[in-house]
């Protein structure tokens, strides 16, 4: 219910969706699907292995341990299309599953469920993993350590929104390598439609608007 109702606000507040990526989730597929019915789901490889990890009880005993390396490495790190993922199943099939009805049902999930462990090959630049938010979570969850309460609801909503409002606005200056062309640049510059107006409660705030996609093109 909650996913929906997620999702329903951004419909209403005419946000396109072309993907999302998230834990694995019971609802959230249905949810999508139901407000934004072309938009694709991409689970979160990073979790998604974990759980596979903590079933195996990778970390603590090497009965496993190969098949793991091996299923992460032929097919989650390898695989780059239909064709690559389905040879890195069987691969890791015949070298590690055959003898293993546990094992070959992991195999079974992962070719079931293909649609959503890998559709960011469908989308140029989608990440395959929720790294960026859950950095972004921690952050905020440090912040709030040093808050250690609100008096009401309403104050921590205040808190809350011009907390996000100086995260979305403050120019990223810590990119290196690939994305160090993102300095200089606030988040909001990267999402907000180009036919909209910038906020005016931004200009006042000192926040101009630079055309981001106009300086790269």
């Amino acid at each position: 219910m909650s996913f929906s109702h997620f999702f329903q606000q951004l419909y209403t507040l005419g946000y396109d969706i072309h993907i999302v990526v998230a834990d694995d989730r019971a609802g959230i597929k249905q949810a999508l699907g139901k407000v934004f019915p072309h938009a694709l789901l991409q689970i979160c490889h990073n979790h998604y292995l974990e759980n596979i990890r903590m079933h195996l009880r990778i970390r603590t005993e090497e009965r496993y341990r190969y098949f793991f390396h091996s299923l992460r490495l032929h097919v989650f790190t390898e695989g780059r299309d239909t064709e690559s993922i389905e040879r890195g199943l069987a691969h890791v099939f015949e070298h590690h599953a055959l003898s293993s009805p546990k094992l070959q049902d992991i195999l079974w999930d992962i070719k079931h469920r293909s649609d959503v462990l890998f559709a960011y090959l469908k989308r140029r630049g989608c990440p395959n993993n929720t790294n960026l938010i859950e950095l972004y979570n921690s952050h905020l969850n440090g912040r709030l350590k040093t808050i250690k309460g609100f008096q009401s609801f309403q104050s921590a909503e205040r808190w809350l929104n011009a907390y996000l409002v100086r995260r979305r606005t403050k120019p990223l200056t810590d990119c290196e390598g690939k994305f160090r062309y993102l300095n200089k640049h606030c988040s909001l510059e990267f999402t907000i439609k180009k036919q909209a107006l910038w906020p005016e409660i931004l200009t006042k705030l000192g926040v101009k608007m630079v055309s981001f996609f106009e300086k790269i093109a």
